[in-house]
């Protein structure tokens, strides 16, 4: 398995980000076979206003703006990749880091469920995440490079 490193870029983006979520970047890109970047950590309020106004974001409510959240992409050859078959073999890492660790993750692709408790491949749980939307009568909003601490353990 290919051994990659997070980036000086990648580091600093982690500044202000809450440890648990640190450790679990950290211990990811050890274990992924797809190289990744944090391309955002923390975010201002301003940042945020600005993604919002601009249909980037969806919320004021962001668990960035507290250091919760971070948005992961996948690289290859040397660029940033949001194709999905790259974020779900970062998604895969992230969750093996989170259920070693014991630290509960939400990641944007399912965002009903905590990866700890993912039963399938996060390409199948995708799929159902988006069935569960449907049931409820709700759109599935798909995000796949954001991973984020949960409201109800990381207040």
């Amino acid at each position: 398995m290919p051994k990659f490193n997070l980036s000086k870029k990648s580091l600093q983006n982690l500044e202000f980000v809450h440890d648990d979520l640190c450790l679990v970047v950290n211990r990811a890109i050890d274990l992924t076979d797809t190289d990744f970047m944090v391309f955002e950590g923390y975010r201002s309020v301003t940042r945020q206003k600005a993604l919002v106004k601009a249909g980037a974001s969806h919320t004021m409510n962001s668990r960035h703006l507290t250091g919760h959240a971070v948005d992961l992409v996948p690289v290859l050859t040397g660029m940033p990749r949001w194709d999905w078959p790259l974020c779900y073999r970062v998604a895969e890492a992230m969750k093996l880091a989170a259920l070693e660790y014991n630290i509960p993750l939400v990641w944007g692709g399912a965002w009903d469920r905590v990866m700890n408790g993912f039963e399938k491949t996060c390409e199948d749980e995708v799929s159902d995440y988006v069935i569960r939307q449907k049931k409820r009568g709700e759109r599935a909003f798909l995000d796949a490079p954001h991973f984020q601490l949960p409201r109800e353990n990381y207040p």
